[in-house]
Protein backbone atom coordinates (compact mmCIF):
# COMPACT_ATOMS: atom_id res chain seq x y z
CA UNK A 1 0.00 0.00 0.00
CA UNK A 2 1.23 3.46 -0.86
CA UNK A 3 0.95 6.33 1.59
CA UNK A 4 -1.10 9.36 0.61
CA UNK A 5 1.97 11.62 0.53
CA UNK A 6 3.87 9.19 -1.69
CA UNK A 7 0.92 8.95 -4.07
CA UNK A 8 0.68 12.74 -4.20
CA UNK A 9 4.39 13.04 -5.02
CA UNK A 10 4.04 10.52 -7.82
CA UNK A 11 1.04 12.39 -9.21
CA UNK A 12 2.86 15.72 -9.14
CA UNK A 13 5.91 14.12 -10.74
CA UNK A 14 3.80 12.64 -13.53
CA UNK A 15 1.98 15.92 -14.20
CA UNK A 16 5.22 17.90 -14.16
CA UNK A 17 7.05 15.55 -16.54
CA UNK A 18 4.10 15.33 -18.93
CA UNK A 19 3.82 19.13 -18.96
CA UNK A 20 7.58 19.32 -19.53
CA UNK A 21 7.48 16.95 -22.51
CA UNK A 22 4.47 18.83 -23.94
CA UNK A 23 6.42 22.07 -23.62
CA UNK A 24 9.36 20.47 -25.37
CA UNK A 25 7.16 19.43 -28.29
CA UNK A 26 5.75 22.94 -28.82
CA UNK A 27 9.03 24.73 -28.03
CA UNK A 28 10.03 25.11 -31.72
CA UNK A 29 6.88 27.19 -32.23
CA UNK A 30 8.34 29.83 -29.92
CA UNK A 31 11.10 30.51 -32.45
CA UNK A 32 9.96 29.23 -35.85
CA UNK A 33 6.27 30.11 -35.82
CA UNK A 34 3.38 27.70 -36.12
CA UNK A 35 3.73 24.33 -37.81
CA UNK A 36 1.57 24.93 -40.87
CA UNK A 37 0.45 21.41 -41.77
CA UNK A 38 -2.17 20.12 -44.19
CA UNK A 39 -5.22 21.03 -42.10
CA UNK A 40 -3.91 24.15 -40.40
CA UNK A 41 -6.03 26.73 -42.21
CA UNK A 42 -9.38 24.87 -41.97
CA UNK A 43 -8.97 24.36 -38.23
CA UNK A 44 -7.85 27.88 -37.35
CA UNK A 45 -10.48 29.47 -39.58
CA UNK A 46 -13.20 27.32 -38.02
CA UNK A 47 -12.08 28.32 -34.52
CA UNK A 48 -12.28 32.00 -35.45
CA UNK A 49 -15.69 31.55 -37.03
CA UNK A 50 -17.05 29.78 -33.95
CA UNK A 51 -15.57 32.37 -31.57
CA UNK A 52 -17.16 35.19 -33.58
CA UNK A 53 -20.54 33.47 -33.41
CA UNK A 54 -20.23 33.15 -29.66
CA UNK A 55 -19.82 36.91 -29.54
CA UNK A 56 -23.06 37.18 -31.55
CA UNK A 57 -24.83 35.10 -28.92
CA UNK A 58 -24.87 31.85 -30.95
CA UNK A 59 -23.68 29.37 -28.33
CA UNK A 60 -23.72 26.28 -30.56
CA UNK A 61 -22.90 27.29 -34.15
CA UNK A 62 -24.24 25.25 -37.05
CA UNK A 63 -23.41 27.30 -40.14
CA UNK A 64 -19.84 28.45 -40.85
CA UNK A 65 -20.50 31.98 -42.04
CA UNK A 66 -17.14 32.80 -43.62
CA UNK A 67 -16.44 29.50 -45.35
CA UNK A 68 -16.26 29.41 -49.16
CA UNK A 69 -15.31 33.09 -49.35
CA UNK A 70 -18.33 34.17 -47.33
CA UNK A 71 -20.96 31.93 -48.96
CA UNK A 72 -20.83 29.66 -45.91
CA UNK A 73 -21.25 25.93 -45.37
CA UNK A 74 -22.86 23.63 -42.76
CA UNK A 75 -19.44 22.79 -41.32
CA UNK A 76 -20.37 22.78 -37.66
CA UNK A 77 -23.17 20.27 -38.24
CA UNK A 78 -20.78 17.67 -39.61
CA UNK A 79 -17.47 18.47 -37.91
CA UNK A 80 -17.46 17.21 -34.31
CA UNK A 81 -17.61 20.09 -31.82
CA UNK A 82 -14.81 19.10 -29.46
CA UNK A 83 -11.86 20.57 -31.33
CA UNK A 84 -13.49 23.70 -32.72
CA UNK A 85 -15.05 24.56 -29.36
CA UNK A 86 -11.70 24.14 -27.59
CA UNK A 87 -9.94 26.19 -30.27
CA UNK A 88 -12.61 28.90 -30.09
CA UNK A 89 -12.40 28.96 -26.28
CA UNK A 90 -8.62 29.36 -26.36
CA UNK A 91 -8.95 32.06 -29.02
CA UNK A 92 -11.38 33.95 -26.81
CA UNK A 93 -8.75 34.41 -24.09
CA UNK A 94 -5.42 34.21 -25.96
CA UNK A 95 -3.92 35.94 -29.02
CA UNK A 96 -4.78 33.88 -32.10
CA UNK A 97 -1.15 33.42 -33.07
CA UNK A 98 -0.47 31.34 -29.95
CA UNK A 99 -3.72 29.35 -29.97
CA UNK A 100 -2.44 26.44 -32.15
CA UNK A 101 0.53 25.92 -29.83
CA UNK A 102 -1.68 26.21 -26.74
CA UNK A 103 -4.10 23.68 -28.22
CA UNK A 104 -1.30 21.18 -28.84
CA UNK A 105 0.26 21.76 -25.42
CA UNK A 106 -3.02 21.25 -23.57
CA UNK A 107 -3.98 18.20 -25.65
CA UNK A 108 -0.62 16.50 -25.08
CA UNK A 109 -1.01 17.00 -21.34
CA UNK A 110 -4.45 15.37 -21.49
CA UNK A 111 -2.96 12.52 -23.53
CA UNK A 112 -0.07 11.99 -21.14
CA UNK A 113 -2.19 12.07 -17.99
CA UNK A 114 -4.73 9.72 -19.57
CA UNK A 115 -1.99 7.25 -20.44
CA UNK A 116 -0.45 7.57 -16.98
CA UNK A 117 -3.79 6.71 -15.38
CA UNK A 118 -4.19 3.69 -17.67
CA UNK A 119 -0.65 2.34 -17.31
CA UNK A 120 -0.67 2.88 -13.56
CA UNK A 121 -3.25 0.12 -13.20
CA UNK A 122 -0.74 -2.54 -14.30
CA UNK A 123 2.77 -1.10 -14.30
CA UNK A 124 5.06 0.32 -11.64
CA UNK A 125 4.87 4.08 -10.98
CA UNK A 126 8.09 4.68 -12.93
CA UNK A 127 6.89 2.60 -15.86
CA UNK A 128 3.51 4.35 -15.85
CA UNK A 129 5.22 7.74 -16.12
CA UNK A 130 7.42 6.42 -18.92
CA UNK A 131 4.32 5.19 -20.78
CA UNK A 132 2.75 8.63 -20.39
CA UNK A 133 5.82 10.36 -21.83
CA UNK A 134 6.20 7.87 -24.68
CA UNK A 135 2.53 8.30 -25.60
CA UNK A 136 2.46 12.09 -25.40
CA UNK A 137 5.50 12.45 -27.68
CA UNK A 138 5.02 9.36 -29.83
CA UNK A 139 5.97 9.67 -33.52
CA UNK A 140 2.38 9.59 -34.74
CA UNK A 141 1.46 12.51 -32.48
CA UNK A 142 4.45 14.39 -33.85
CA UNK A 143 3.22 13.67 -37.38
CA UNK A 144 -0.27 14.90 -36.48
CA UNK A 145 1.16 18.10 -35.04
CA UNK A 146 3.88 19.05 -37.49
CA UNK A 147 2.96 17.40 -40.79
CA UNK A 148 -0.83 17.50 -40.67
CA UNK A 149 -1.96 20.05 -38.06
CA UNK A 150 -4.68 17.47 -37.35
CA UNK A 151 -5.83 19.07 -34.12
CA UNK A 152 -9.12 17.16 -33.90
CA UNK A 153 -7.49 13.76 -34.35
CA UNK A 154 -4.85 14.67 -31.76
CA UNK A 155 -7.59 15.54 -29.28
CA UNK A 156 -9.37 12.26 -29.96
CA UNK A 157 -6.13 10.35 -29.43
CA UNK A 158 -5.76 11.99 -26.02
CA UNK A 159 -8.97 10.30 -24.85
CA UNK A 160 -8.13 6.85 -26.22
CA UNK A 161 -6.27 5.69 -23.05
CA UNK A 162 -9.30 6.68 -20.98
CA UNK A 163 -11.52 4.57 -23.22
CA UNK A 164 -9.37 1.49 -22.66
CA UNK A 165 -9.07 2.34 -18.96
CA UNK A 166 -12.86 2.33 -18.83
CA UNK A 167 -13.00 -0.88 -20.87
CA UNK A 168 -10.76 -2.84 -18.52
CA UNK A 169 -12.36 -1.09 -15.56
CA UNK A 170 -15.74 -2.47 -16.61
CA UNK A 171 -14.19 -5.93 -16.91
CA UNK A 172 -12.66 -5.71 -13.42
CA UNK A 173 -15.19 -3.66 -11.46
CA UNK A 174 -18.43 -4.03 -13.40
CA UNK A 175 -21.00 -1.24 -13.48
CA UNK A 176 -18.90 1.25 -11.51
CA UNK A 177 -16.63 1.98 -14.49
CA UNK A 178 -19.41 2.15 -17.07
CA UNK A 179 -19.67 6.00 -16.88
CA UNK A 180 -15.93 6.40 -17.56
CA UNK A 181 -16.07 4.17 -20.64
CA UNK A 182 -19.19 5.93 -21.94
CA UNK A 183 -17.63 9.36 -21.35
CA UNK A 184 -14.35 8.52 -23.10
CA UNK A 185 -16.13 6.85 -26.03
CA UNK A 186 -18.39 9.88 -26.49
CA UNK A 187 -15.44 12.27 -26.12
CA UNK A 188 -13.62 10.56 -28.99
CA UNK A 189 -16.67 10.78 -31.26
CA UNK A 190 -17.15 14.43 -30.30
CA UNK A 191 -13.51 15.16 -31.15
CA UNK A 192 -13.04 13.48 -34.53
CA UNK A 193 -15.40 11.33 -36.59
CA UNK A 194 -12.75 9.04 -38.17
CA UNK A 195 -11.28 8.50 -34.70
CA UNK A 196 -14.80 7.66 -33.54
CA UNK A 197 -15.01 4.90 -36.13
CA UNK A 198 -11.60 3.63 -35.00
CA UNK A 199 -12.71 3.73 -31.36
CA UNK A 200 -15.88 1.79 -32.15
CA UNK A 201 -14.06 -1.03 -33.92
CA UNK A 202 -11.26 -1.02 -31.32
CA UNK A 203 -13.72 -1.26 -28.45
CA UNK A 204 -15.65 -4.07 -30.16
CA UNK A 205 -12.44 -6.01 -30.79
CA UNK A 206 -11.19 -5.39 -27.24
CA UNK A 207 -14.42 -6.71 -25.76
CA UNK A 208 -14.32 -9.77 -28.02
CA UNK A 209 -10.75 -10.61 -26.99
CA UNK A 210 -11.67 -10.12 -23.33
CA UNK A 211 -14.58 -12.53 -23.74
CA UNK A 212 -12.25 -15.15 -25.18
CA UNK A 213 -9.58 -14.67 -22.49
CA UNK A 214 -12.06 -14.63 -19.59
CA UNK A 215 -14.37 -17.24 -21.18
CA UNK A 216 -17.53 -15.26 -20.52
CA UNK A 217 -19.78 -12.99 -22.57
CA UNK A 218 -20.23 -10.55 -19.69
CA UNK A 219 -17.69 -8.08 -21.20
CA UNK A 220 -19.81 -7.81 -24.35
CA UNK A 221 -22.91 -7.02 -22.31
CA UNK A 222 -21.35 -4.33 -20.13
CA UNK A 223 -19.23 -2.94 -22.95
CA UNK A 224 -22.22 -2.83 -25.26
CA UNK A 225 -24.22 -0.85 -22.69
CA UNK A 226 -21.30 1.56 -22.29
CA UNK A 227 -21.09 1.99 -26.04
CA UNK A 228 -24.81 2.73 -26.27
CA UNK A 229 -24.49 5.24 -23.43
CA UNK A 230 -21.58 6.89 -25.25
CA UNK A 231 -23.56 7.13 -28.48
CA UNK A 232 -26.42 8.60 -26.48
CA UNK A 233 -24.16 11.25 -24.95
CA UNK A 234 -22.90 12.21 -28.42
CA UNK A 235 -26.35 12.02 -30.04
CA UNK A 236 -26.76 15.81 -30.15
CA UNK A 237 -23.97 15.79 -32.76
CA UNK A 238 -24.38 12.35 -34.35
CA UNK A 239 -28.11 12.46 -35.16
CA UNK A 240 -28.14 15.82 -37.02
CA UNK A 241 -24.94 14.86 -38.87
CA UNK A 242 -26.43 11.50 -39.88
CA UNK A 243 -29.74 13.05 -40.95
CA UNK A 244 -28.36 15.98 -42.91
CA UNK A 245 -25.53 14.15 -44.70
CA UNK A 246 -28.03 13.49 -47.52
CA UNK A 247 -28.01 17.25 -48.18
CA UNK A 248 -24.26 17.56 -48.80
CA UNK A 249 -21.64 16.08 -51.11
CA UNK A 250 -20.42 13.68 -48.43
CA UNK A 251 -19.39 11.07 -51.00
CA UNK A 252 -16.41 13.25 -51.94
CA UNK A 253 -14.79 12.29 -48.64
CA UNK A 254 -13.96 8.84 -50.02
CA UNK A 255 -13.59 9.65 -53.70
CA UNK A 256 -10.51 9.76 -55.92
CA UNK A 257 -7.38 10.53 -53.88
CA UNK A 258 -9.16 9.88 -50.57
CA UNK A 259 -10.04 6.28 -51.43
CA UNK A 260 -8.53 4.05 -48.68
CA UNK A 261 -7.35 1.54 -51.27
CA UNK A 262 -5.10 4.23 -52.75
CA UNK A 263 -3.59 5.08 -49.39
CA UNK A 264 -2.19 1.85 -47.98
CA UNK A 265 1.39 2.05 -46.71
CA UNK A 266 3.98 2.82 -49.38
CA UNK A 267 1.33 3.33 -52.05
CA UNK A 268 2.24 3.99 -55.67
CA UNK A 269 -1.24 4.56 -57.12
CA UNK A 270 -2.27 8.02 -55.96
CA UNK A 271 -1.62 11.65 -56.84
CA UNK A 272 2.03 12.74 -56.44
CA UNK A 273 1.49 14.93 -53.36
CA UNK A 274 -0.46 12.15 -51.64
CA UNK A 275 2.23 9.60 -52.46
CA UNK A 276 4.94 11.91 -51.14
CA UNK A 277 3.28 12.27 -47.75
CA UNK A 278 2.20 8.63 -47.71
CA UNK A 279 5.81 7.47 -47.83
CA UNK A 280 6.71 9.77 -44.94
CA UNK A 281 3.91 8.49 -42.73
CA UNK A 282 4.65 4.93 -43.90
CA UNK A 283 8.17 5.28 -42.52
CA UNK A 284 6.68 6.39 -39.20
CA UNK A 285 4.30 3.41 -39.30
CA UNK A 286 7.12 1.00 -40.03
CA UNK A 287 9.08 2.27 -37.03
CA UNK A 288 6.06 2.03 -34.73
CA UNK A 289 5.36 -1.51 -35.93
CA UNK A 290 8.96 -2.53 -35.30
CA UNK A 291 9.20 -1.12 -31.78
CA UNK A 292 5.70 -2.28 -30.82
CA UNK A 293 6.56 -5.79 -32.01
CA UNK A 294 9.76 -5.75 -29.99
CA UNK A 295 7.85 -4.48 -26.96
CA UNK A 296 5.32 -7.28 -27.28
CA UNK A 297 8.09 -9.87 -27.53
CA UNK A 298 10.03 -8.44 -24.57
CA UNK A 299 6.90 -8.36 -22.41
CA UNK A 300 5.82 -11.91 -23.30
CA UNK A 301 6.65 -13.28 -19.85
CA UNK A 302 4.51 -10.60 -18.21
CA UNK A 303 1.36 -11.72 -19.99
CA UNK A 304 0.49 -13.89 -16.98
CA UNK A 305 0.38 -10.82 -14.73
CA UNK A 306 -2.14 -8.97 -16.89
CA UNK A 307 -3.38 -11.42 -19.57
CA UNK A 308 -6.44 -9.45 -20.71
CA UNK A 309 -4.40 -6.30 -21.30
CA UNK A 310 -1.49 -8.11 -22.96
CA UNK A 311 -3.65 -10.14 -25.33
CA UNK A 312 -6.02 -7.27 -26.12
CA UNK A 313 -3.26 -4.81 -27.01
CA UNK A 314 -1.39 -7.48 -28.94
CA UNK A 315 -4.46 -8.33 -31.02
CA UNK A 316 -5.21 -4.63 -31.53
CA UNK A 317 -1.63 -4.06 -32.72
CA UNK A 318 -1.82 -6.92 -35.22
CA UNK A 319 -5.21 -5.70 -36.45
CA UNK A 320 -3.90 -2.15 -36.91
CA UNK A 321 -0.86 -3.33 -38.85
CA UNK A 322 -3.03 -5.55 -41.04
CA UNK A 323 -5.53 -2.79 -41.85
CA UNK A 324 -2.74 -0.54 -43.11
CA UNK A 325 -1.66 -3.07 -45.76
CA UNK A 326 -3.21 -3.96 -49.17
CA UNK A 327 -4.36 -7.50 -48.21
CA UNK A 328 -7.02 -5.86 -46.00
CA UNK A 329 -8.73 -4.21 -49.00
CA UNK A 330 -11.72 -6.56 -48.73
CA UNK A 331 -12.37 -5.37 -45.17
CA UNK A 332 -12.22 -1.73 -46.26
CA UNK A 333 -14.85 -2.42 -48.91
CA UNK A 334 -17.32 -4.24 -46.67
CA UNK A 335 -17.02 -3.20 -43.01
CA UNK A 336 -19.58 -0.45 -42.20
CA UNK A 337 -18.24 3.12 -42.39
CA UNK A 338 -14.61 1.97 -42.43
CA UNK A 339 -14.00 3.69 -45.77
CA UNK A 340 -14.73 7.06 -44.17
CA UNK A 341 -11.35 6.85 -42.43
CA UNK A 342 -9.93 7.71 -45.89
CA UNK A 343 -6.38 6.85 -44.86
CA UNK A 344 -5.56 3.37 -43.47
CA UNK A 345 -2.55 4.80 -41.64
CA UNK A 346 -5.00 6.50 -39.27
CA UNK A 347 -4.92 3.21 -37.37
CA UNK A 348 -1.59 4.46 -36.04
CA UNK A 349 -3.74 6.21 -33.43
CA UNK A 350 -4.24 2.80 -31.79
CA UNK A 351 -0.82 1.39 -32.61
CA UNK A 352 0.91 4.39 -31.02
CA UNK A 353 -0.94 3.61 -27.79
CA UNK A 354 0.31 0.01 -27.83
CA UNK A 355 3.79 1.30 -28.69
CA UNK A 356 3.85 3.49 -25.58
CA UNK A 357 2.45 0.85 -23.23
CA UNK A 358 4.64 -2.03 -24.37
CA UNK A 359 7.60 0.33 -24.64
CA UNK A 360 7.27 1.17 -20.96
CA UNK A 361 6.42 -2.37 -19.84
CA UNK A 362 8.95 -4.41 -21.80
CA UNK A 363 12.18 -5.88 -20.55
CA UNK A 364 13.69 -6.84 -17.23
CA UNK A 365 14.82 -4.18 -14.80
CA UNK A 366 18.47 -4.50 -15.89
CA UNK A 367 17.72 -4.18 -19.60
CA UNK A 368 15.00 -1.56 -19.25
CA UNK A 369 17.39 1.40 -19.15
CA UNK A 370 18.98 0.34 -22.44
CA UNK A 371 15.59 -0.33 -24.01
CA UNK A 372 14.22 3.03 -22.91
CA UNK A 373 17.35 4.80 -24.15
CA UNK A 374 16.79 3.23 -27.57
CA UNK A 375 13.14 4.33 -27.60
CA UNK A 376 13.97 7.87 -26.51
CA UNK A 377 16.67 8.11 -29.16
CA UNK A 378 14.26 6.85 -31.83
CA UNK A 379 11.59 9.37 -30.80
CA UNK A 380 14.09 12.24 -30.76
CA UNK A 381 15.52 11.32 -34.16
CA UNK A 382 12.01 11.03 -35.60
CA UNK A 383 10.97 14.34 -34.07
CA UNK A 384 14.07 16.10 -35.40
CA UNK A 385 13.50 14.66 -38.88
CA UNK A 386 9.84 15.65 -38.92
CA UNK A 387 10.62 19.10 -37.53
CA UNK A 388 13.23 19.68 -40.21
CA UNK A 389 10.68 18.75 -42.88
CA UNK A 390 7.88 20.91 -41.44
CA UNK A 391 6.48 24.04 -43.07
CA UNK A 392 6.91 26.75 -40.42
CA UNK A 393 5.10 30.06 -40.67
CA UNK A 394 4.57 33.12 -38.49
CA UNK A 395 2.06 34.61 -40.94
CA UNK A 396 -0.56 31.91 -41.53
CA UNK A 397 -2.72 32.83 -38.54
CA UNK A 398 -2.53 36.56 -39.22
CA UNK A 399 -3.40 35.99 -42.89
CA UNK A 400 -6.57 34.11 -41.88
CA UNK A 401 -7.48 36.97 -39.52
CA UNK A 402 -6.90 39.52 -42.29
CA UNK A 403 -8.92 37.57 -44.87
CA UNK A 404 -11.87 37.24 -42.51
CA UNK A 405 -11.67 40.89 -41.44
CA UNK A 406 -11.61 41.95 -45.10
CA UNK A 407 -14.71 39.87 -45.84
CA UNK A 408 -12.82 37.43 -48.06
CA UNK A 409 -13.52 34.46 -45.79
CA UNK A 410 -11.70 31.17 -46.18
CA UNK A 411 -11.84 27.91 -48.13
CA UNK A 412 -14.53 25.41 -47.27
CA UNK A 413 -14.07 21.72 -46.50
CA UNK A 414 -14.50 19.30 -49.37
CA UNK A 415 -17.53 17.10 -48.81
CA UNK A 416 -19.47 19.63 -46.73
CA UNK A 417 -20.83 21.59 -49.72
CA UNK A 418 -24.59 21.41 -50.30
CA UNK A 419 -25.59 19.03 -53.10
CA UNK A 420 -26.36 21.77 -55.62
CA UNK A 421 -23.30 23.89 -54.84
CA UNK A 422 -20.41 24.36 -57.24
CA UNK A 423 -17.94 26.17 -55.02
CA UNK A 424 -15.30 26.44 -57.75
CA UNK A 425 -17.64 28.68 -59.73
CA UNK A 426 -18.48 31.09 -56.90
CA UNK A 427 -17.66 34.77 -57.35
CA UNK A 428 -16.32 36.10 -54.08
CA UNK A 429 -16.89 39.69 -55.25
CA UNK A 430 -20.68 39.36 -55.28
CA UNK A 431 -22.74 41.69 -53.07
CA UNK A 432 -24.51 40.26 -50.04
CA UNK A 433 -27.83 40.86 -51.80
CA UNK A 434 -27.67 41.06 -55.57
CA UNK A 435 -30.12 41.04 -58.46
CA UNK A 436 -30.26 37.95 -60.64
CA UNK A 437 -30.68 38.52 -64.39
CA UNK A 438 -32.92 35.72 -65.64
CA UNK A 439 -31.73 36.05 -69.23
CA UNK A 440 -27.96 36.19 -68.73
CA UNK A 441 -27.60 34.50 -65.37
CA UNK A 442 -25.48 37.40 -64.10
CA UNK A 443 -25.68 38.68 -60.54
CA UNK A 444 -24.95 42.36 -59.88
CA UNK A 445 -25.81 45.17 -57.53
CA UNK A 446 -29.51 45.99 -58.00
CA UNK A 447 -29.52 48.91 -60.50
CA UNK A 448 -32.82 50.39 -59.34
CA UNK A 449 -33.95 48.51 -56.26
CA UNK A 450 -32.85 49.81 -52.87
CA UNK A 451 -31.47 47.21 -50.48
CA UNK A 452 -31.13 47.91 -46.77
CA UNK A 453 -29.32 45.14 -44.92
CA UNK A 454 -30.47 45.23 -41.30
CA UNK A 455 -28.79 42.06 -40.05
CA UNK A 456 -26.29 39.68 -41.64
CA UNK A 457 -25.16 37.14 -39.08
CA UNK A 458 -24.30 33.47 -39.28
CA UNK A 459 -27.86 32.23 -38.76
CA UNK A 460 -30.01 35.21 -39.68
CA UNK A 461 -30.07 37.38 -42.83
CA UNK A 462 -32.56 40.24 -42.58
CA UNK A 463 -32.85 42.92 -45.25
CA UNK A 464 -35.41 45.25 -46.78
CA UNK A 465 -35.85 45.77 -50.53
CA UNK A 466 -37.72 48.60 -52.22
CA UNK A 467 -38.34 48.30 -55.96
CA UNK A 468 -40.93 49.56 -58.43
CA UNK A 469 -40.52 46.42 -60.52
CA UNK A 470 -40.42 42.71 -59.53
CA UNK A 471 -36.85 41.55 -58.97
CA UNK A 472 -35.20 38.19 -58.42
CA UNK A 473 -32.67 38.42 -55.63
CA UNK A 474 -29.54 36.33 -55.16
CA UNK A 475 -27.88 36.18 -51.74
CA UNK A 476 -24.22 35.59 -51.09
CA UNK A 477 -25.19 32.36 -49.40
CA UNK A 478 -25.16 28.69 -50.38
CA UNK A 479 -28.62 27.19 -50.64
CA UNK A 480 -29.26 24.57 -47.95
CA UNK A 481 -32.51 22.84 -46.97
CA UNK A 482 -32.24 23.95 -43.34
CA UNK A 483 -32.56 27.62 -44.30
CA UNK A 484 -36.05 29.08 -43.84
CA UNK A 485 -36.87 31.89 -46.28
CA UNK A 486 -39.63 34.40 -45.59
CA UNK A 487 -40.77 37.41 -47.62
CA UNK A 488 -43.20 39.75 -45.87
CA UNK A 489 -43.87 36.98 -43.38
CA UNK A 490 -44.70 34.40 -46.04
CA UNK A 491 -42.54 31.31 -46.42
CA UNK A 492 -40.90 30.68 -49.78
CA UNK A 493 -38.82 27.90 -51.28
CA UNK A 494 -35.31 29.01 -52.21
CA UNK A 495 -33.43 27.73 -55.25
CA UNK A 496 -29.90 27.74 -56.56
Amino acid sequence: MQSSSQSDRQSLTAIFLVALIATGVVAPMFFLGNASGHDFQPHVAGWMDAAAQWREGILFPRWAQWANSGFGEPRFIFYPPGSWMLGAALGSVLPWKVVPGAFVWLTLIIAGISMWKFAGQWLSPTQAIAAALFFAANPYHLSLIFYRSAFAELLASAFFPLMLLGTFGVLRHGWRRLPLLAFAFAAIWLSNAPAGVIATYSLALSLTVSCIVSRTIRPLFLGGLSMLAGFGAAAFYLIPAWWEQRWVQIAQLVSTAYDPEKNFLFTRVNEPEFIQFNWKISAVALGLMLFTGLGIALSFRQRRAWPKVWWTLTVLSVACATLMLPPSAWLWRHLPKLRFLQFPWRWLLVLSFAFAFFGAAAGSLKRRVIWWAILITAICVTGTTIGGDTSWSSEDVSSVVEDISAGQGYEGIEGFEPLTAKVNELDDELPLVGEYDLSSGDIDEPPEAQVNTMKWSAESKVFDVKSDEPVTLALKLLNYPAWQVQVDGNSLVSST
